[in-house]
């Protein structure tokens, strides 16, 4: 957390001015320095090299930032990830793997495959969208793009909820894929499967569900009428930036001015 190797200019000046605070003629000096909260250094005529480092060992505090000279907000990416990793080993064991636990588990994963399966609206018909789509302008193509990626994950979605529903039911013989699945969805975790063809999103999977039909309303919308949305979601397109980049070429075409010289 405080570094390793002196890589640049700042991780010298930084050890320097640890070196400057830290080693001074006092320590020697049997004058007790505090040499950080609550750790003063130890008496050197009362102690030999083996009993210096066993006061160090015993009596050195808990690290924390302020011992280094740092705000406490140093580590609070540590605690962060610290914490995170705790809760998702504790949820992951919790429920346990048989008896009433792994019954409780099969009860809610069918629950969740009966209710994803039942909300999840049916593939965009890219035939049919195509064959509408006569003017392909920047915006249009940008819908398309995003039409084509929506079945990619619904569809990726659909058949391995189908799969997974058939291998409990004995229809199929269960995989690993389909176990980590289960897994998945019983510790509302978004399956890493989903996530392959997916957007980024740190939600857990029941707001992800409810953020990825939301997704697809929008969508709904912008495909039947096939012209940039007079109000835009940005952020719940698969890929922002192509729109973005269909705004620049739109008005470039429409200006005759060039490209490269459209931003926003």
């Amino acid at each position: 957390m405080y570094g390793g190797h002196i890589t640049d200019n700042w991780d010298r000046r930084t050890n320097s001015t640890y070196l400057v605070v830290l080693i001074k003629p006092k320590i020697m000096e049997g004058m007790n320095m505090t040499l950080a909260p609550g750790f003063k250094s130890p008496n050197p005529e009362k102690f030999n090299r083996e009993a210096y480092m066993q006061y160090v060992e015993e009596k050195l505090p808990i690290e924390t930032p302020a011992m280094f000279g740092l705000h406490a907000n140093a580590e609070i990416g540590y605690l962060t990830n610290f914490g995170e990793k705790l809760f998702t080993t504790i949820q992951a064991c919790s429920g346990g793997s048989g008896g009433g636990g792994g019954a409780k588990k099969d009860a809610e994963v069918k629950m969740l495959i009966e209710k994803f399966l039942g909300e999840l609206p049916p593939a965009y018909n890219m035939i049919d969208i195509n064959t509408r789509a006569k003017d392909r302008s920047p915006y249009v193509v940008v819908c398309l793009q995003e039409c084509e990626r929506m079945n990619t994950l619904t569809g990726t979605i659909r058949l391995s909820l189908e799969e997974l529903n058939a291998g409990m039911l004995g229809q199929l013989n269960m995989t690993d894929d389909m176990e980590l699945l289960a897994t998945s969805l019983y510790l509302n975790q978004q399956p890493a499967l989903w996530v392959k063809y997916a957007y980024f999103s740190q939600k857990n999977l029941m707001s992800w569900f409810e953020d990825l039909l939301a997704r697809i309303m929008q969508l709904d919308d912008y495909c039947e009428e096939l012209i940039a949305p007079i109000s835009l979601w940005i952020s719940g397109l698969f890929n922002p930036m192509s729109y973005l980049t269909a705004i620049m070429q739109v008005t470039s075409r429409s200006t005759g001015l060039p490209l490269d010289n459209m931003v926003l």
